[in-house]
């Protein structure tokens, strides 16, 4: 019998969530904000009385009042070494009311604000995640990349920091490799050679030290598919969309044979495009395509036939 009861009291909820009066079972369900009661307007039933009101106290009637009045300030971030807790003092040189200082303020405004960005590092190593997070932001920048993949690259090297792992290798590789892991956990195509080109280490230490923080980590990633790259490669290309649906069909069905295993994802989606490309009968330059792709023409030819030689062997079979 509990079981019943509660299984009717879940029952009722779920109707009042969705808008459904428990009583009448018509959906009329209304907020009355005057009397603070949520009722029904068929039968009049009342659901529930003094709500919480989770919004602000005061009312706003257009976006200057609303910024006035707010009382909060931007949300916390990872991407910054103290997550956006921390003050900033306007380049602009005007009061809260907006007036411009006069120019005897210009000369202590300008003290404050070069002490104030001192204090906000107390340490060496709090300069350090400074200097590291606004490389990842530098690159993110560079390569376009959405904020998220900047939020999930600082959280990985702040754990690569707590862990230690930056002893003996440099920020700018650390940040690099955290910026590329990111890249893959949020299925962003970026290849590593994208990535090299906006840093300031090699592709051999960013990949050595992307493979070291990667296992000590435990971030276990799935080879990159190289249908990823397919839409940018062809957007940059100025191709039509049967080429590009022509391109994932080369794909889906060369790699469902195994033909990409131990092959660069770029390299291959470029040799599918150009061997689309010849099967729609519209002339895409090797050369174009390798540059698009940031790899060599000989690749792009070894690749393009390989994928044909096993579409053909495919059909036969």
């Amino acid at each position: 019998m509990t079981r019943s009861v509660t299984e009717r009291t879940r029952q009722e909820s779920q109707r009042t969530n969705s808008g459904q009066c428990p009583d009448c079972e018509t959906n009329t369900v209304v907020s009355d904000p005057d009397r603070g009661e949520l009722i029904c307007r068929e039968c009049g039933l009342v659901l529930s009385e003094e709500p919480i009101d989770y919004g602000p106290e005061w009312r706003a009637f257009n976006a200057k009042e609303h910024d006035q009045l707010s009382r909060v300030g931007a949300p916390l971030t990872q991407s910054m070494h103290d997550r956006g807790l921390t003050t900033t003092i306007d380049w602009r040189n005007r009061d809260a009311n907006g007036h411009t200082m006069s120019a005897d303020k210009h000369g202590q405004l300008h003290r404050l604000r070069v002490w104030q960005e001192r204090i906000r590092t107390k340490n060496a190593g709090e300069r350090n995640l400074k200097y590291a997070l606004s490389e990842i932001d530098r690159m993110v920048s560079a390569l376009g990349l959405p904020n998220s993949v900047k939020e999930t690259a600082s959280v990985i090297y702040r754990r690569a920091l707590d862990r230690d792992l930056i002893r003996g290798r440099s920020i700018e590789g650390v940040a690099t490799s955290a910026l590329y892991t990111a890249c893959r956990e949020e299925g962003i195509p970026r290849s590593l050679e994208e990535v090299t080109a906006v840093s300031r280490v090699d592709q051999r230490e960013i990949g050595r030290t992307y493979r070291y923080i990667a296992d000590e980590l435990n971030i276990n990633l799935e080879p990159t598919n190289p249908r990823q790259f397919v839409p940018r490669f062809c957007s940059e290309l100025g191709v039509g969309k049967d080429v590009e649906s022509k391109a994932v069909e080369i794909i889906d069905a060369t790699t469902d044979q195994g033909l990409h295993s131990g092959k660069s994802p770029t390299g291959f989606a470029a040799a599918a495009i150009y061997a689309a490309g010849l099967l729609c009968n519209e002339t895409i330059p090797q050369r174009a395509v390798a540059e698009t792709a940031q790899t060599t023409v000989v690749t792009v030819r070894n690749r393009y036939r390989e994928q044909l030689d096993a579409i053909d062997q495919s059909v036969e079979a």
